[in-house]
């Protein structure tokens, strides 16, 4: 039998060699050390990732109340949005898929804008999210949202500092625009500690199952921290409004993040048949208002 070569890995390897010989010592050192369910960031609140059993019990039971809140958005006409951001990796994508196993994806869908069209450039920034809002009885989760400008964009350099001056100054106004007219706004910050994010990436760069979810922005953004960090931080003050307020959730243990998540969004909501000894408030010592991620970094 004859063997077979190893694919090479996506980004020609960078991610490896960014950790070989980019990362600061402390990072390689507690990425070596660290067993499987080690959280890595000493600010970490919890030492070990929850344990499965009484996550997968509580998901369960939060998925009963997702269900719930579902019928209830039906026969009221509700109409609900969930704003997913935060780092990369920090796990956006699996949060929005534990809120979605068990609901009529024709009730609950994602949007994931792709990059803007050259027509779509020249529209007013909000509007291709305005246009996937829900209808009634829907809810609709963004998996990276208008933010993008606030963040993304902004670190890249694919956007003007005017263009982004005008996006913090009409963010609050847009909001409330959405919720003067019924939609209840959620948005959720998924942070996570930058020796965390450099263990997932790596699990993914050489996973071919997980390749795809590697972007060449998350290979260049791994010399970015700072930037990035100091851009959150400015969105952050110009966006966290009494009216629409951030949570943000600390995801370095994912099995307590997606549970701060769903909890965080069920604790506001007072659907039919509610049982609020599940569906209350999330865990504070992972999730809070923005002040919980200045104190992460």
């Amino acid at each position: 039998m004859t063997g077979t070569s190893q694919p090479p890995l996506p980004f020609g390897g960078e991610i490896s060699r960014f950790y070989r010989e980019d990362a600061p010592e402390w990072m390689r050192e507690a990425i070596a050390s660290a067993g499987k369910n080690d959280i890595l960031d000493p600010g970490y609140p919890y030492r070990k990732r929850w344990d499965r059993k009484e996550y997968e019990r509580d998901l369960h039971a939060l998925q009963i109340e997702l269900a719930r809140l579902q019928a209830w958005a039906q026969e009221t006409g509700e109409r609900i949005v969930v704003v997913f951001e935060g780092r990369d990796a920090a796990g956006k994508g699996g949060t929005i898929k534990r809120f979605r196993e068990n609901m009529n994806p024709r009730v609950a869908r994602v949007v994931a804008l792709s990059t803007p069209t050259e027509r779509e450039r020249g529209q007013w920034y909000f509007q291709r999210y305005a246009s996937q809002m829900p209808s009634s009885g829907e809810i609709v989760f963004f998996d990276r949202s208008w933010y993008n400008r606030g963040v993304i964009e902004h670190v890249f350099g694919f956007c003007t500092p005017d263009q982004r001056a005008r996006f913090f100054e009409h963010v609050t106004p847009f909001e409330e625009m959405l919720q003067s007219e019924g939609i209840r706004l959620f948005k959720i910050w998924l942070n996570v500690g930058r020796a965390e994010q450099l263990r997932r990436f790596l699990a993914r760069e050489r996973d071919p199952l997980k390749q795809w979810k590697l972007s060449r922005i998350d290979v260049e953004g791994l010399s970015k921290w700072d930037d990035y960090t100091r851009a959150i931080g400015e969105t952050f003050v110009a966006s966290h409004a009494p009216s629409s307020p951030w949570q943000v959730i600390r995801a370095d243990d994912k099995r307590r993040a997606r549970v701060a998540a769903i909890r965080a969004v069920l604790d506001e909501l007072d659907y039919a048949h509610k049982d609020a000894s599940v569906a209350h408030a999330p865990d504070p010592l992972i999730c809070a208002a923005p002040e919980l991620w200045t104190t992460d970094e």
